[in-house]
């Protein structure tokens, strides 16, 4: 059955993505991989995966209850869910109308509330110092303004407020097809079509990226963040196994407090 509010949200699609013409790719690909990435996400939400992920975030928080959080790049919601699910106050971002869609209808499974919005990353609609905290996963190296980001991002958080910034340097990793991945991981079974879109897309920005996260640093601290830190052990953390869930692109943390 078709969900009635597809049609709704696509219109919003175009007249983001027609800014840059790697927003245009990005929101193409992850709307064909939706349906296959929320189920795999929802399955990690399931797993020992969802307790190795909050003790990574919960300790990097802001102390208090209640926290008024934005997941950035929320896909089909899983650090959103995450979240909610311990009494803190969630809106959850993506440009990809059917990812905001998986991530209502799993939040509704969940029986969880957090406000998920179609919203370009990089110029949101919410008013300034709205935000405790802002966290977001694999989302940072698809933007093409990602200094612009960061200054946004700056300017949405209250005082005191922090970043957490979970992502990789994916434009400049060798292609999937050439790394050696279990037969059961995710990875091993997108369609050839779209891997060579997702190489596109790496393509693209890596021209115009640094290598990372020390470019990353660079731009926060030009942004106005402070107490600006670093984790680039997380994927020996999370990764140790190459299972369904592994992600062959070792991740860093970064940190930064308006």
């Amino acid at each position: 059955m078709t969900d009635p509010n597809i049609d709704a949200l696509s219109v919003f699609a175009p007249e983001h993505s027609q800014r840059h013409s790697v927003k245009s790719h990005v929101v193409n690909y992850w709307s064909q991989r939706a349906e296959d990435f929320a189920e795999l996400h929802n399955e990690e939400f399931a797993s020992d995966k969802h307790n190795q992920w909050l003790n990574e975030i919960l300790p990097l928080l802001p102390h208090g209850h209640g926290l008024r959080i934005l997941d950035v790049g929320t896909g089909s919601g899983f650090l959103a869910l995450m979240l909610a699910e311990q009494g803190h106050m969630v809106s959850g971002i993506d440009l990809t109308p059917r990812m905001i869609l998986e991530a209502r209808h799993a939040a509704r499974d969940l029986g969880l509330t957090v406000d998920f919005q179609v919203m370009d990353a990089e110029n949101t609609t919410f008013e300034p110092e709205t935000f405790d905290c802002i966290v977001t996963r694999n989302l940072t190296w698809t933007l093409p303004h990602l200094d612009q980001a960061y200054t946004h991002w700056y300017n949405l958080l209250k005082s005191g407020g922090c970043l957490i910034n979970f992502d990789g340097d994916y434009c400049h990793e060798r292609p999937l097809a050439e790394l050696d991945l279990p037969e059961e991981n995710a990875h091993s079974s997108i369609e050839r079509s779209l891997m060579a879109e997702y190489e596109h897309i790496k393509e693209h920005l890596a021209g115009e990226q640094p290598a990372r996260p020390d470019w990353d640093l660079q731009l926060l601290y030009n942004a106005g963040f402070r107490d600006i830190t670093l984790d680039q052990d997380v994927s020996d953390r999370i990764f140790a196994n190459p299972d369904k869930f592994y992600n062959p692109t070792r991740m860093f943390i970064i940190t930064a407090e308006k």
